[in-house]
């Protein structure tokens, strides 16, 4: 990769990018959306794990969530796709060139309403990702209906009251096999960046579920996708830092306490602090069970909820070759005359 010669002041990482390499366009959703909040936390841990942006792909369907792509890595690979359907898009892509690390973009009406199917299908594959949802439980592209992760009872500004329980994309994303699941606070910088550090390490769909407040429809001290409600409710499960394998060590500062590593897939070691809330992430039933009793209490739990490693992802499980499929050769994609003439015969 040709890179640009930075002045001697300038601070760069591994590859010879500085972090202002990682960015993209000036933002046009509104000021203080948590969207914006989100796509700076991107750009920080790719510059900080020395991704190199010309091997990312992004995708994303219809939203303000999906606006966000054009806010961070401007150098990488972009696509913006129809509603619900970035799934596909992702599958398509990884498929067809694993040496893309992808990052999917959606929101909670992309993801939990028109999307929810091939959400589903997309874990259940186990699609080699990062999925991130930035979660406000409205529309505000069409001006703020409420979307299918709004609280019951909530209301919104032009469309009336939710009578509907809410979805909860993680517990969905736990029982259909997804093995990271994260969930982060857009108002938390610190622990969203550490987290997407891991959700990049994780080999398959790394889901991380971003509460990101609307702060035009949806910012309501009574609304769990406020800011207010947020800060005042965040339970947070462990305090964590992330060690890249192969960086230069990272020095964190922490009280003394209990600490459990996690080993990702590359390598990599998640170190989970626990506070006074004993939690083991790579319990699957306590993670279904730490979520349902939060529906009953007032507590907005984030940090890496569920982490499974022994899942083979979709490149793995159809056995595909070790080159890419976008640099094999005619004569390996395309068979033969003769093979295509001995397998028509066979239908006579």
């Amino acid at each position: 990769m040709t890179t640009t010669a930075k002045p001697a002041s300038a601070v760069v990482n591994r590859i010879g990018l500085s972090r202002a390499d990682y960015n993209g366009a000036s933002s046009t959703l509104c000021n203080g959306c948590g969207h914006n909040s989100i796509a700076n936390v991107i750009v920080g841990a790719a510059y900080d794990l020395s991704l190199d942006p010309t091997r990312i792909a992004k995708f994303s369907g219809i939203g303000c969530s999906s606006k966000s792509l054009a806010y961070f890595l401007g150098r990488s690979h972009s696509i913006n796709g129809l509603h619900g359907r970035m799934p596909s898009l992702a599958t398509g892509a990884s498929i067809v060139n694993k040496e893309l690390v992808a990052i999917g973009v959606s929101g909670d009406g992309d993801t939990g309403s028109i999307g929810f199917g091939q959400f589903k299908h997309l874990l259940r594959r186990n699609v080699d990702m990062v999925y991130i949802i930035e979660n406000n439980g409205v529309y505000g592209l069409t001006k703020g209906q409420l979307s299918s992760t709004a609280d019951l009872g909530q209301r919104s500004k032009h469309g009336g009251s939710n009578e509907m329980p809410p979805t909860d994309l993680c517990l969905e994303a736990i029982i259909s096999g997804c093995g990271f699941v994260a969930r982060s606070f857009a108002g938390d910088p610190r622990q969203l960046q550490t987290l997407l550090k891991a959700a990049f390490s994780h080999r398959g769909t790394a889901l991380v579920n971003i509460i990101s407040p609307c702060v035009t429809f949806n910012n309501g001290e009574a609304s769990s996708k406020s800011y207010a409600w947020g800060r005042e409710h965040q339970l947070p499960l462990h305090e964590i830092s992330f060690l890249p394998l192969e960086h230069d060590e990272i020095q964190v500062d922490y009280e003394p306490g209990t600490v459990r590593e996690v080993a990702l897939h590359d390598g990599s070691i998640l170190r989970l602090k626990k506070t006074d809330l004993e939690y083991d992430p790579t319990d699957r039933m306590a993670a279904i069970t730490l979520l349902e009793e939060e529906r009953a209490g007032q507590l907005f739990t984030t940090g890496l909820l569920y982490l499974d490693g022994g899942r083979q992802t979709l490149v793995e499980h159809e056995k595909l070759v070790d080159l890419p499929l976008v640099r094999l050769p005619n004569e390996k994609l395309r068979p033969s005359q003769e093979a295509l003439d001995k397998i028509n015969a066979e239908y006579l």
